[in-house]
């Protein structure tokens, strides 16, 4: 069984939510990236999303945008991002590791040398934003083949025909994008995210997570009542760039963030 599947299955035996905190490699520093992924660890990340650096990161606002600036000042590429998950994995080997990025450093790097380093690094799955599923089945083959899962995005305009087709491609779990629009954007409709959850289940017996919009701890109770994961983005890159020349209070304040997040999200479970 994979980490993701065994991850989902235990909370699922304790009727827990995951939380999944994202984080752009090598933002605020390539050194910093490890620290900050345990951090997460520490205070209650069940599955780490793992930002991979780009120049043009479409789907995301403007915080985390200026991540991907800052780490590419410091040059940090594909091949980085890899030895970043592996160092994690020197200390844990039980969190799952999730990479998110766009199709372009995949292609240069070649889909099979890929899929081969991501794997034996020891990342669990991959979300590639710029791919459509109708144009990834050899992209998609290459990553199960080497029990990489392929995480796809739907979103609140995903009609049922999409929502079927996207669910036979996925694996891992299905990520709602619940916001129209990039990362950081307005607030979450919550009432219209629980109908959306409910159609997409329709289509599939995978764990749904929820993510864009979600910025703080009553927010992430809300979506934990009714998604199988939260996930926070832009408000943990936005703590990394407040603290970004104090390496120290940058781990605090994360770990302070996501402790609040979690115990909100496990209330939430046993109210």
């Amino acid at each position: 069984m994979s980490r993701l599947a065994a991850r989902f299955q235990a909370l699922k035996q304790q009727s827990r939510t995951a939380l999944i905190p994202f984080v752009t490699a090598g933002d605020p520093h390539p050194d910093a990236t490890v620290a900050i992924m345990r951090a997460m660890v520490e205070a209650g990340a069940d599955i780490i999303e793992l930002g991979i650096p780009f120049s043009d990161p479409m789907a995301e606002g403007p915080v985390i945008q200026r991540a991907s600036e800052r780490a590419l000042k410091h040059h940090v590429s594909l091949r980085d991002v890899l030895q970043m998950v592996r160092d994690f994995r020197q200390q844990d080997n039980d969190t799952p590791v999730v990479l998110m990025g766009y199709l372009n450093p995949v292609e240069v790097m070649g889909y099979q040398a890929f899929a081969d380093q991501a794997s034996q690094a020891g990342a669990d799955g991959v979300i590639t934003v710029d791919l459509p599923p109708e144009e990834g089945q050899e992209y998609t083959a290459t990553l199960r083949a080497v029990q990489l899962d392929p995480i796809y995005l739907l979103a609140p305009t995903s009609t049922e025909t999409r929502i079927s087709h996207i669910c036979k491609q996925a694996g891992g779990f299905v990520y709602y994008v619940s916001l129209k629009g990039v990362t950081g954007a307005a607030s979450l409709d919550i009432a219209a995210v629980a109908d959306k959850l409910e159609q997409i289940r329709r289509f599939t017996d995978m764990p749904v997570g929820v993510g864009f919009g979600i910025k703080d701890a009553s927010t992430a109770a809300q979506v934990a009542r009714m998604a199988d994961a939260v996930v926070i983005g832009s408000a943990l890159v936005r703590l990394v760039e407040e603290h970004q020349d104090d390496r120290e209070a940058l781990v605090n304040e994360i770990r302070s963030f996501l402790g609040e997040i979690r115990a909100a999200m496990d209330t939430a479970g046993t109210g």
